[in-house]
């Protein structure tokens, strides 16, 4: 998991951008996307109301995770498993603080964290 703004690295694997909205001030080729992955990324209502509030973070985990379970989610998961099985996936996020972000919930529930 990582910033989208950091430059790529050769062990960074498939870059999966996991973010509802493209990224301020980033081109597509500098980005060196495999995939954008929209609809893994929280609903609008639940993005907005988290506003990276670390204070927040615990309730908007729980929140994200229930909505990885509604249908609109599922086949997007299923496919980020796929590629993790497949080799190495970077997770990329436009979030100031990955540590709080999408990436960081939906990187434990890939590994199993969650």
């Amino acid at each position: 998991m990582r910033r989208i703004y950091d430059p790529p690295e050769p062990d960074d694997g498939k870059r999966v951008l996991v973010d509802r909205l493209w990224p301020r001030g980033m081109s597509k080729v500098r980005a060196e996307l495999f995939e954008w992955c929209i609809d893994v990324a929280p609903s609008p209502l639940l993005r907005e109301w988290y506003g990276h509030d670390p204070a927040k973070l615990g309730e908007f985990a729980k929140r994200y995770r229930a909505e990885l379970d509604d249908q609109e989610h599922v086949e997007a998961l299923d496919s980020l498993r796929k590629l993790a099985h497949e080799g190495t996936v970077t997770l990329l996020t436009a979030s100031k603080r990955d540590d709080i972000s999408e990436a960081t919930v939906l990187q434990q529930v890939l590994t199993g964290f969650a």
